[in-house]
């Protein structure tokens, strides 16, 4: 079975429409610092995950998702992170509203691969929220997986973030469905009916395996698999987090 991974979020056309993009097809935040889109299709979370992070800026805006994996420790996209200062960026923990309720707080280090994209980001205290676990590994083509995350939930077109968290199960696919994926390093993930998935504003938000209560982190959303503008096109790429565990695990002292 090949491990797989991620790179960077969802494609340059749209930089204009939705705000700056750090780098080439990377999703990104709107202008005034709120999330521009998430998932398309996705339904109301159907349970509160403990493990996940609303990563936003100091006056409450949402702008990445994010997964807490240790007490005091996120994983998440580098592009959602890169040129940020711990200092600008909270966490929001373990709600399923974006705006109110979990446990808030500050970051106090933020460390980028160096290949993928892919960070971890310390907390400035440790969470009362129960992280999840990183798998072993992401799993073979076919694997049921699911994504979460907040945002715009149509594929193309301005539009306000929903206030509460949305998912989407799904599936991964053959790394050649997947246009420009680095396959030891990224999951290639279906876009379910053929018309949804991810979108801009879930940089960073987990792809998770496993059941309710049993969920095993795989993947943090990076971008489009086919090259298009409009989400949900086609297949997401997401950052292989099982494929980087040793790499997480001595920049945050353990798993």
């Amino acid at each position: 079975m090949r491990t797989r991974s991620l790179i960077v979020g969802l494609l340059a056309a749209t930089a204009t429409a939705v705000g700056g993009f750090s780098l080439p097809g990377v999703a990104a935040a709107s202008p005034d610092g709120d999330v521009s889109t998430m998932i398309v299709g996705g339904g109301n979370a159907t349970e509160t995950y403990s493990f996940m992070v609303s990563l936003q800026n100091t006056s409450g805006g949402h702008f990445c998702g994010g997964s807490l994996i240790k007490a005091n420790w996120v994983v998440t996209a580098k592009h959602c992170v890169q040129g940020k200062s711990p200092a600008s960026v909270r966490a929001r923990i373990g709600t399923t509203n974006r705006t109110s309720g979990g446990q808030v707080l500050g970051a106090s280090r933020i460390v980028l691969h160096p290949g993928v994209d892919l960070a971890v980001v310390q907390l400035a205290g440790s969470s009362t929220h129960a992280p999840v676990s990183i798998a072993d590994s992401s799993g073979a083509v076919g694997t049921r997986t699911r994504i979460m995350g907040w945002g715009q939930t149509v594929a193309s077109g301005p539009g306000s973030a929903p206030i509460t968290l949305k998912e989407l199960n799904t599936s991964i696919r053959a790394d050649g469905d997947c246009r420009g994926i680095n396959g030891p390093a990224e999951i290639c993930t279906d876009n379910t009916g053929g018309d949804q998935g991810a979108c801009y504003g879930d940089s960073g938000g987990p792809q998770v395996k496993g059941s309710a209560g049993n969920w095993t982190l795989i993947g943090a959303t990076s971008r489009s698999g086919n090259g298009s503008s409009i989400c949900a096109t086609g297949p997401s790429i997401y950052v292989d987090v099982s494929a980087h565990r040793s790499w997480i695990s001595s920049n945050t002292g353990g798993l």
